[in-house]
């Protein structure tokens, strides 16, 4: 399937590429200063770019004092504006510039926006500072909310719309909508894009001069950080630099792109050349985020005045185009890039962990906990959790009573590294054989294994399910404990549980909201702590450890039984469910983040310490595949595991699936919809 088709294209999935320009400053020289503007509006154009915003008075140059006055270079200004204008109708980008504007008998500082060939509107700074270094008031008029609402302006031989409560909406581009404001406006208490936000923009701009001073720099970007995550928005900021007037000041030329109070873009700081610093805005997932967060719509309705915006429209580019994803995208939604943020993720997920088990021990007053160990994964995360609480609460690791049960297919493998992690952390281990119980329940149900038949079916596989499940409930009766729970997030999503036993039912279940992709770096992490250095050695086997649910003997070939060959890779079904659950992307769209993310090993960056062999890529065909399977099984077959969970916390940001908290779903949905959507919208490959 050719790459034409719109799939391929990010603009299909709700995505609008922004720029923050940050051109060279000529002063006082409108015709230069639109030369720099023009090229970078052309050059956004080859970028596929849809919005680009330059910084305040980008025409002029900020700080020129009582240059702002002179007739002969407001006249200069208009004519580069018109001209600026046609750029647009030629490149197809929505340019929005810096330029002081005449309204009557007043001058303002103003956002010019341009689109398809025309002059759009002018927005004008609310806020004037006026104090320490900045003396705007001399020279500019702060537009108030009792100057009418939407009024016009000249420019040139035309008109153009003037006014502060205004937003702008592509008409052919859902979500493409955006509001603008000016520098200081964003250091006010009720910065004017706040409303701009209420009233539906999900891009906020800001053309800013903004000098700077050690320090300030960390604080812009705390303000557009925060500015994003609070209006629920992108918010996109760019200053003046290099070419601004030094008389008293300096300029860096900060460029920054924030959505959702993250960062997807950061420009160079004190570069003498003109450049843009681009970014792909996700307006879809902004506004499904304000959707499923009531807080938001409540808000609005709250705060604004009926009728007190006005929506300005415009024809924005829809060309498919295929152009790679211009933002962060972990691989691992569950597990970031960075190693510092990764190192604090593990940190508070692990003692989140500890702590809601410590809660349910103290609540209940046991003394003792029993856990199965089986030597994968889960279950070694699950006693490293338990080994902490009980150091924490004073209470001896020999109290916690671990079990490995070793079944048809237990290698010896999984149940040596079982033993030398439970000997190395210092409980108290046995050793439970329960083949014996199985084979005599396969006889009394009639099973025909128990007549020496290779028959390894579901229920031979619960059967032996089961029979754990049984013992580990008995063994915390006769020891007044209770039964800890070893289940992830990622299972519960698929499924792969067997109903009221095994790795669903617990008294408690500690790894219910953590996902397999970081279960595996919160064993990375605890290894390499300098108090586990006993277990190092055993925790690294048990990574290397292929996941198995080790019920089905191995076959002639030797080959054991694949959890991930039945249910898909934990990387990519926990990216699904990521996006899924968190943002309630539709199908197509999750399919082209993954395909964007997982179709070349060798694009972005990996997770510290990801093995080589763990450093592998997924074609459109094998996403789609397994996407399909992960809908099925999340919508239509494993529901109603979910909807009889036992308690555990809340660990990671994309919500848990406990019926009591993030995720509630009827028990006999269906998957219809959802497959519908992937195969309308997805090609073959």
């Amino acid at each position: 399937m050719p790459e034409t088709h719109p799939f391929y294209s990010a603009r299909t999935h709700g995505f609008v590429r922004v720029a923050a320009a940050t051109p060279v400053v000529h002063i006082a020289d409108p015709k230069a200063n639109a030369a720099e503007h023009e090229a970078l509006i052309r050059q956004a154009g080859e970028q596929g770019v849809d919005l680009i915003v330059f910084p305040e008075l980008s025409l002029s140059a900020y700080a020129i004092d009582d240059l702002h006055m002179q007739g002969a270079l407001l006249e200069e200004v208009e004519r580069q504006i018109l001209e600026l204008a046609k750029v647009t109708a030629e490149t197809g980008v929505v340019a929005v510039i810096g330029a002081p504007i005449k309204n009557g008998d007043r001058l303002y500082n103003c956002a010019v926006v341009l689109a398809n060939g025309k002059v759009l509107s002018v927005v004008p700074k609310t806020y004037l500072p006026n104090y320490r270094e900045y003396y705007e008031k001399r020279w500019f008029s702060p537009a108030t909310r009792r100057d009418p609402l939407v009024s016009t302006v000249s420019i040139g031989d035309g008109w153009a719309g003037f006014g502060l409560d205004t937003i702008f909406a592509a008409e052919n581009r859902p979500g493409f909508i955006f509001g603008v404001e000016i520098c200081e406006d964003f250091w006010a208490p009720l910065p004017p894009s706040t409303r701009q936000a209420l009233s539906g923009a999900r891009i906020l701009l800001n053309l800013s001069a903004s000098n700077i001073v050690i320090g300030k720099s960390d604080d812009r970007a705390l303000l557009c950080s925060s500015q994003s995550a609070r209006a629920m928005a992108a918010y996109v900021f760019t200053a003046s630099g290099w070419g601004e007037s030094t008389t008293d000041l300096a300029w860096d030329g900060q460029a920054t792109i924030h959505e959702l109070g993250a960062k997807l873009a950061e420009g160079p700081r004190f570069s003498m050349e003109s450049h843009l610093t681009i970014a792909d805005v996700d307006v879809d997932r902004i506004g499904l985020e304000r959707l499923r967060t009531g807080t938001f719509a409540d808000c609005s309705r709250m705060e604004l005045e009926q009728d007190v915006f006005m929506p300005l429209g415009f024809d924005g580019s829809s060309e498919a185009a295929d152009f790679p994803l211009l933002r962060p995208l972990d691989r691992f939604p569950f597990v970031p890039d960075d190693p510092a943020r990764l190192d604090q993720d593990c940190y508070e997920a692990f003692n989140i962990q500890v702590q809601g088990l410590m809660r349910r021990l103290k609540s209940t007053g046991s003394k003792k906990i029993v856990i199965g160990v089986s030597g994968g994964l889960d279950s070694t995360q699950a006693l490293l959790v338990a080994c902490r609480a009980f150091d924490r609460l004073q209470m001896p690791r020999t109290d916690i009573l671990a079990y490995t049960m070793p079944g048809f297919a237990t290698s010896d493998g999984t149940k040596s590294n079982a033993w030398s992690l439970m000997t190395a952390l210092g409980v108290t281990g046995a050793e439970l054989d329960i083949r014996p119980a199985a084979e005599q329940m396969l006889k009394d149900i009639g099973h025909p294994f128990a007549d020496g038949q290779p028959v390894h079916d579901i229920t031979f596989e619960n059967v032996q399910a089961g029979l754990r499940t049984d013992y580990l409930f008995r063994l915390a009766n006769q020891n007044q404990g209770f039964v800890l729970g070893t289940g992830d997030l990622s299972e519960l999503a698929l499924g792969w549980a067997t109903y009221g036993v095994g790795d669903h039912m617990s008294h408690y279940n500690v790894n219910g909201g953590v996902a397999k992709t970081l279960i595996r770096h919160l064993i990375r992490w605890v290894a390499g702590r300098d108090d586990m250095a006993s277990a190092a050695d055993t925790l690294n086997a048990i990574l290397d450890t292929e996941i198995s649910p080790e019920l089905v003997p191995a076959g002639a070939d030797g080959k054991i039984q694949s959890t991930e060959a039945t249910v898909g890779p934990y990387a990519l079904n926990d990216f699904f469910l990521f996006y899924i659950t968190r943002f309630g992307l539709k199908p197509s769209k999750v399919a082209y983040l993954a395909h964007q993310a997982w179709g070349d090993a060798a694009r972005g960056a990996w997770p510290i310490n990801t093995p080589d062999a763990e450093k592998v890529e997924y074609d459109l065909a094998t996403i789609k595949s397994w996407l399909r399977k992960f809908l099925i099984r999340f919508f239509q077959t494993s529901q109603f595991k979910r909807s009889a969970l036992p308690n555990g916390p809340k660990v990671v940001t994309g919500g848990s699936l406990s019926p009591r908290g993030d995720w509630r779903a009827p028990s006999d949905g269906n998957a219809r919809v959802w497959l519908d959507e992937l195969d309308a919208n997805v090609p073959e490959a």
